[in-house]
């Protein structure tokens, strides 16, 4: 049995992380629990039958030596927990997004080892059985080369949302929906049409209270030549997920809101049809994973192509707060916007 220690014990673990453990019980068992509110870690060890409950990362890890640890704590925590995890020779999930910055990115991939611990981060939308589908006929030339895509995050979120204390402020969160909720479906769209090279955005505080944007837009080309736009919201009171992909010989749509199986995709094209119906979710992602741990082998979204998608919004903010194109080569160490995703400029 693979042993799990589920940190932070809020909505998140709850209502995504628990369920898919339990999907997974065969081989993995859930020893404990962390959360800094004694009562509410409590509360939730008792609700999911988990026999520790602590308010001390450190003291559950020298305690229970797991084998795996979900963080589902805020952003601006993660960076210092996966590393204390890794260190402790423990593989660690975590939630989006992965860190503050790439700095913060590079400092958790140090503590890795090239055969283990690993830090994967939650983007389930790639491992739903469309998404699959779609990467294979990308790779194989199947729908011919990939031009045109689309990608639209419009959420919706009002300003009680941002009353929680961390939210949309860059010391903690990192940036506003770009960061918070764009990320999912922008990663989904690099997983297709691979590495990108250079962005040209822009980002505004429209209707929230809030130090971060509300609202981002973007225009990307990919190291293949495609090019994309991407819109990121919590401004848009009819709310979709929206991503288009158009290739030489067919286009591919996605529209869902927060998970899709394969009735949420459609295409013209004969050549478009999955051999299965998985739904994208946690419960998917967390299969492979602990498939991945029982090979021991570097898990899908962790290490190169977990970064990418973090310099992908590190080079929207960047163009967005200095107002000119930047290139993915740009986002170097004497870079401001790698030790954090506003350079330390204001919106």
């Amino acid at each position: 049995m693979i042993r799990v220690a589920v940190v932070g014990t809020g909505g998140i673990a709850s209502g995504c992380h628990m369920p898919a453990l339990a999907a997974q019980a065969h081989r993995a068992e859930v020893v404990a629990a962390v959360d800094v509110d004694a009562d509410r870690v409590k509360a939730f060890a008792a609700e999911h039958s988990i026999p520790a409950a602590y308010t001390s990362l450190t003291e559950m890890l020298e305690a229970e030596r797991p084998d795996l640890v979900h963080l589902c704590t805020p952003p601006f925590l993660h960076a210092e927990q996966a590393r204390e995890c890794l260190e402790a020779g423990a593989w660690v999930w975590c939630e989006k997004p992965l860190a503050l910055s790439l700095a913060q990115v590079d400092t958790i991939a140090a503590a890795e080892s090239e055969t283990g611990p690993y830090c994967s981060v939650v983007f389930q939308h790639r491992f739903g059985s469309g998404a699959r589908h779609l990467r294979a006929l990308t790779a194989d030339g199947t729908l011919g080369r990939p031009l045109v895509a689309q990608c639209v995050t419009a959420w919706f979120r009002n300003d009680a949302y941002f009353e929680v204390p961390w939210r949309a402020k860059w010391a903690t969160e990192g940036g506003g929906p770009t960061m918070g909720h764009g990320i999912h479906q922008f990663d989904l769209l690099l997983s297709v049409f691979g590495e990108w090279s250079e962005i040209r955005a822009m980002a505004g505080r429209l209707a929230r209270h809030t130090e971060t944007e509300d609202v981002s837009m973007a225009i990307v080309r990919f190291a293949n030549g495609a090019m994309a736009s991407i819109t990121n919201s919590v401004l848009s009171p009819r709310e979709e997920s929206y991503l288009r992909f158009d290739y030489e010989q067919a286009t591919v749509e996605l529209r869902h809101l927060y998970g899709y199986d394969n009735g949420n995709w459609s295409s013209e094209s004969e050549l478009w049809s999955p051999p299965e119906n998985i739904a994208s979710g946690h419960h998917a992602q967390l299969d492979e994973l602990l498939n991945s741990f029982e090979r021991g082998e570097r898990p899908a979204v962790s290490g190169v192509e977990a970064r990418t998608t973090m310099e992908l919004a590190a080079g929207l903010y960047a163009s967005a707060l200095t107002g000119q194109p930047v290139k993915r080569s740009d986002l170097t160490p004497d870079n401001p916007f790698y030790h954090g995703m506003n350079g330390g400029l204001s919106l």
